[in-house]
């Protein structure tokens, strides 16, 4: 049978972590009361610590804004995907003579499925 890891709910870092920034126990303390090792411990209280700052600032991240502005090209680009998928719809429902003036006006003798 294999080994699962123990996964932990946020809340439940999130205690274990304020709790071991509050500084009152000692990280042994901590892990042997809640069961979890200690650099584990250590290791959700580093990342509440880089991670706090953050919550309080008003400023946006640059990532955030970086991915709200691929979001919107990517946007722009279905967009415009559909649109053009549009004009080709019509144009597979127009008849064959109108279908080789769409694809190449200078070569009748050209086939419409190439």
């Amino acid at each position: 049978m294999a080994f699962m890891r123990k996964q932990y709910e946020a809340a439940f870092k999130a205690k274990v972590a304020l709790e071991a920034v509050r500084g009152e126990k000692t990280i042994a303390q901590i892990a042997s009361a809640y069961n979890v090792h200690p650099n584990q411990i250590r290791q959700w209280r580093r990342r509440l610590l880089d991670v706090l700052p953050e919550v309080f600032s008003n400023r946006r991240p640059k990532q955030e804004k970086d991915r709200e502005e691929l979001e919107a090209e990517l946007f722009r680009q279905i967009a415009s995907s559909r649109s053009k998928w549009n004009g080709l719809k019509k144009i597979s429902g127009a008849p064959v003579e109108r279908k080789r003036q769409e694809i190449e006006p200078m070569n009748p003798t050209i086939a419409i499925g190439r």
